[in-house]
């Protein structure tokens, strides 16, 4: 007699399960799947943000180390500046040479705004002493005596250091019976010793042209 055939089997091995196995199944894939994520992709980026993050604390040191620099340099410019500045203030008061075109040049200047005659100048020999030198300069000058006394004050407010001596004053009297004074008066004005010389060692200076007697 023969056999009937076995009947086939229903659907696959998964068909069978029951639904909360499958679910079961699902979430198993699914968390395979986020590993293999985090594995190939997350902790890749994980390790470029790692050594982004040292570059910027690096970037972020070295620019702090330049703007140290940076400051520490305007400050050595400021600093620059201001001796530069307070060195040709100094100049002004005492000059590193005798400057006697520029030193008659501020004495004619006062003259002219306290309104003397200046008739004459003469530079004579400078004076050396231990750290600087005298510039003497012979003046004749005649005016009404508050104009002569404007004058003296006005020598006394120049930049340069200015002394006014050994004044000799003469009172005259013009054609139309106004009074004036005449004086012979010696103005020394003051340079610093250059570097190298000494009181000792340096040479006069021979009386220069240009003097009017």
């Amino acid at each position: 007699m023969a056999q009937k055939p076995a009947p086939a089997q229903a659907g696959s091995s998964l068909d069978r399960l029951p639904p909360i196995a499958k679910v079961g199944v699902g979430a198993l894939f699914a968390l395979l799947v986020g590993v293999l994520y985090f594995v190939g992709f997350y902790a890749d980026v994980a390790t470029e943000i790692e050594a982004a993050a040292q570059r910027q604390t690096l970037l972020q040191a070295e620019l702090t180390k330049a703007q140290a620099s940076k400051e520490a340099y305007q400050k050595d410019l400021d600093e620059k500046t201001r001796r530069e500045q307070l060195s040709r203030e100094q100049k002004k008061i005492l000059p590193d040479d005798s400057e006697t075109p520029a030193f008659l040049s501020a004495i004619q200047g006062v003259a002219t705004i306290s309104g003397v005659n200046l008739t004459s100048w003469s530079p004579t020999e400078e004076i050396p002493q231990e750290f600087f030198a005298k510039v003497p300069m012979k003046l004749t000058l005649s005016g009404k005596f508050h104009q002569v006394a404007k004058f003296f004050y006005g020598v006394g407010q120049l930049d340069r250091i200015i002394n006014v001596e050994n004044i000799q004053i003469k009172i005259t009297k013009t054609p139309k019976d106004e009074v004036e004074v005449d004086v012979d008066c010696l103005a020394t004005a003051f340079r610093a010793m250059r570097q190298g010389e000494t009181a000792a060692g340096i040479n006069p200076k021979r009386r220069p042209g240009g003097g009017h007697k």
